[in-house]
């Protein structure tokens, strides 16, 4: 599996995904040598590891760097007899490994990923309890129709508009924390003996000692023709990636609105072909339940965490809500009566 993501992938990642699987090769040798004569006919890999390399070979995705992830942490080999404690060792750095690998792409796709997945859930959980809540009230369908309607277009409106001003005030916030990049030209100016710079760096999270340090290291370097940046503390230099990983507010806005939209539908799709009462509010809400077990699973998949469970508890938390306002829309219903 490792070599068929390392396929799909060039430079560093690539390298390191070709050094997991020389390692895993290593333990392979390992246990062929222990087996000796009696190592009998190759057999195919379980049915999970065949899966992750369909998946490694058509996709190449995060998705699979978190399968690959829990599978290492569930390696058997601290309980083996027969396995070295460096192998034991081994899988538990490699999960680190994957862990970091994985992290990666999480960071690349979960500023739009997070408006995305929230986005069709709250259109999801919100549609379905305002139409369970209308129908329970015993409004006619036509109205029940307009009202899911209605929910779907205010609900992706505000959802786009709302994730468009969270992501845009996040920017804003980091690029005004951010160091500016022409401080550099002010250095020649600087005065030595005061050495100001020093109280940059300890703005950013230096000790004194580590800034005076760093400060007389910069000044040092303009005795050389080469013009060179501000040096940074590792915290303000990694603030790029925090750009990255919040993504951008039109793209939040975007996916936020669509995924709203296509979660909000399922509800009112019975109500799309005619269907009415009870057996619509029955088929609505089972529908909106295989798109939270899908939504939960693949949240799941992404944080490294049991997509099953992950699953079950965004079905509990949705048809919660829904039945909430279900009974809300009985009790209302029953005091128009």
């Amino acid at each position: 599996m490792y070599r068929e993501l390392a396929a799909r992938r060039k430079g560093e990642e690539r390298e390191i995904l070709l050094a997991l699987a020389d390692a895993e090769g290593r333990h392979e040798a390992h246990w062929l040598e222990l087996l000796g004569d009696n190592v009998g006919k190759p057999l195919r890999g379980d049915l999970r590891t065949r899966f992750l390399g369909v998946l490694a070979r058509r996709f190449g995705s995060v998705f699979v760097l978190a399968l690959a992830q829990r599978a290492e942490a569930r390696s058997p080999y601290d309980g083996d007899s027969d396995a070295t404690i460096a192998m034991a060792a081994d899988e538990a750095i490699h999960e680190e490994v994957v862990r970091g690998l994985a992290a990666r792409g999480r960071n690349r796709l979960s500023g739009t990923f997070r408006a995305a997945v929230f986005g069709a859930n709250d259109g999801l959980v919100s549609n379905l309890s305002l139409v369970l809540g209308v129908t329970a009230a015993g409004i006619p369908p036509a109205a029940v129709f307009a009202t899911g309607i209605a929910g779907l277009l205010a609900g992706a409106l505000s959802m786009g508009a709302g994730e468009y001003v969270s992501v845009r005030s996040q920017r804003e916030l980091l690029e005004a924390s951010s160091p500016n990049p022409e401080a550099d030209k002010l250095l020649p100016n600087l005065d030595v003996d005061a050495n100001e710079l020093a109280l940059v760096y300890r703005a950013r999270g230096m000790s004194a000692d580590e800034a005076q340090e760093h400060a007389a290291d910069v000044l040092a370097a303009l005795t050389h023709p080469i013009s060179r940046p501000v040096p940074l503390p590792p915290a303000a230099a990694a603030q790029p990636d925090a750009h990255e990983s919040i993504g951008t507010g039109w793209g939040a806005a975007a996916s936020s609105f669509c995924f709203f939209a296509s979660g909000a539908i399922i509800p009112i799709i019975p109500y799309l072909f005619g269907l009415t009462g009870t057996l619509a509010a029955i088929i609505a809400a089972a529908l909106v339940g295989l798109a939270l077990l899908g939504t939960g699973s693949i949240v799941g998949l992404l944080s490294g965490a049991s997509p099953l469970r992950r699953a079950l508890r965004q079905l509990l938390i949705g048809y919660g809500a829904a039945a909430v306002t279900y009974l809300l829309g009985l009790a209302f219903g029953s005091l128009g009566a």
